[in-house]
């Protein structure tokens, strides 16, 4: 059977897109093609290679994942780099999805686009009701273009464009750098180098912050049900529920327990905790998709150590 859906997935060979392509190879309609785009296969900041590859692939939908992304101090230091990067991007995307006429695209923000002060929880209305926190200001509001973007394609062109915005997500594929890396690839290579060496396992500040943490095969189910189910232009948050937020003390212990950690775990209260909880509403998904089952936090975190343990010499870090 020919495949009348070709899904081309840019960003395909980082975190979230290894998932996909996990996800899909277990689940797919003989009626779709998946493709999945790395970095080596073109420069989405260039708007003639965006053309050729979309010339090539001829898709049909769009997952966009690929972003200029960094750390805190990547993201303070250059603001214009990751506005400009982000925005160059991301409008080649559009441009050639309206331009094909794609039947779906799907991009991914990030919850750092909603604003600095707010109420919580966060939900799907509240991104700009206030500007985002200034040290990644550059990063933001370019992604929260993304969304001013769908729906204007959407009122002048008709074109089904929308985005989804997860919460932190972890898993296999994840960037593990102790200078770069999110909170629990972070925990992991630390708790790992205490291994080594034979000393505690030491956690920045107090524990005591909350964070809500999706696993990037959950996060890639729900994805995949976005693109062929969702028909919004407007965004929807992909989270577990406040119910299942988690302190970082507890992610440290989950984390010390997937790796078979027998020494100290000690936290280091001389460190700052940063923002005590960053709640998001998942309410919209829920009514949505009522039945969806996420993955058991501590099993994520096996599954996730486990990885980390059999590719510790070939993995970002």
């Amino acid at each position: 059977m020919v495949a009348s859906k070709r899904v081309l997935v840019t960003g395909g060979t980082g975190l979230v897109g290894r998932a996909v392509q996990e996800v899909v190879e277990k689940d797919k309609p003989e009626d779709e093609e998946w493709i999945f785009l790395g970095s080596k296969d073109g420069d989405l900041c260039d708007p003639a290679a965006v053309d050729a590859i979309f010339e090539k692939h001829q898709p049909t939908h769009v997952l966009h994942l690929a972003a200029k992304v960094g750390g805190l101090f990547a993201n303070s230091r250059a603001k214009v780099e990751f506005w400009r990067l982000n925005v160059a991007m991301n409008d080649n995307i559009f441009a050639n999805c309206h331009k094909r006429n794609v039947q779906k695209l799907v991009s991914c923000l990030s919850t750092c686009i909603f604003p600095d002060k707010t109420t919580y929880p966060i939900d799907e209305t509240m991104i700009h009701l206030g500007p985002p926190h200034p040290s990644n200001e550059g990063y933001a509001y370019a992604k929260r273009m993304v969304d001013v973007q769908n729906r204007m394609y959407n009122e002048q062109y008709g074109c089904n464009f929308t985005s989804v915005v997860p919460t932190n997500v972890f898993g296999k594929y994840d960037n593990f750098s102790l200078e770069d890396s999110h909170v629990i690839p972070g925990l992991i290579h630390k708790c790992y180098l205490a291994m080594q060496a034979g000393t505690p396992f030491t956690i920045w500040g107090s524990g005591t912050p909350l964070r809500q943490f999706i696993y990037s095969v959950d996060l890639a189910r729900l994805m995949v049900w976005t693109m062929r189910s969702y028909e919004s232009p407007d965004p929807i948050i992909l989270s577990v529920g406040e119910e299942d937020e988690i302190s970082i003390a507890d992610v440290a212990k989950a984390v010390a327990k997937g790796m078979k950690f027998q020494g100290e775990v000690v936290f280091d209260t001389s460190k700052s905790d940063g923002q005590f909880k960053k709640t998001a509403s998942n309410e919209k998904l829920k009514k949505l998709l009522p039945g969806f089952a996420f993955t058991n936090f501590e099993q994520a975190i096996d599954e996730t150590c486990t990885w980390f343990l059999a590719n510790v010499d070939t993995i970002r870090k």
